[in-house]
């Protein structure tokens, strides 16, 4: 029997993934994905990558953009909608003598089917390490901007704490004087004190001040 595992870690020097594993290079929440490895074939997007809006890929505009016409992609298709037609627990050699018989008769070449599909998955390869280099942009220039807010923050709070600390060292200066002052107006009587500020154009008379409403 082939080794599977075997196989998809070698075949053409490319990445294969296998069924049940992690994503290659997937980070951990809110972390930059690592810088991705070259992909072994250089796959050109023309008019640049596609998009990806939400984690939507549109697979049609991927392999078009890398030179996979809809003629390749619907023969590749119509090999695997003969394999999917095969019963369960054919051997694998009759299935492959089977597919290739059905191929050669509607004279698809089996060549182009396979050069089609490891054109897509490199292509595929190619696309994701196209994203990833866009994703650990857009996280380092986020982190940029996180340590740049924070850093601001810190100091407005330092500011905020320096003031409040400013604040209780006048409250407490300016009672202290007031204190002084008080024990001299204290000498001279309260009803004196009383009667200079109503008659004084410079001072406002408390008893006649308008109650504060809250």
């Amino acid at each position: 029997m082939t080794d599977t595992k075997s196989w998809g870690s070698t075949v053409l020097g490319w990445f294969v993934v296998r069924e049940g594993d992690a994503a290659p290079g997937e980070p951990a929440s809110g972390e930059a994905p690592p810088a991705p490895e070259p992909p072994a074939a250089q796959v050109a997007f023309e008019g640049g990558a596609p998009a990806a809006p939400g984690g939507r890929v549109d697979f049609d505009a991927v392999f078009n953009a890398a030179g996979i016409g809809g003629t390749e992609r619907d023969l590749f298709a119509k090999a695997a909608g003969l394999l999917a037609t095969l019963p369960d627990g054919t051997e694998p050699a009759t299935r492959k003598k089977i597919v290739e018989a059905s191929l050669k008769a509607f004279g698809i070449p089996i060549d182009r089917i396979i050069e089609t599909g490891a054109h897509q998955v490199q292509t595929l390869e190619a696309y994701l390490q196209e994203q990833a280099v866009k994703t650990r942009g857009v996280a380092e220039e986020s982190q940029k901007l996180i340590a740049d807010y924070e850093a601001k923050i810190r100091d407005v709070r330092a500011l905020l704490e320096r003031r409040i600390a400013e604040q209780g060292t006048v409250q407490t200066s300016c009672n202290g004087r007031k204190l002084e002052i008080q024990k001299v107006l204290e000498f001279f009587g309260q009803e004196e004190v009383a009667r200079v500020v109503r008659e004084s154009p410079k001072l406002v008379d408390p008893a006649a001040a308008p109650e504060r409403k809250d």
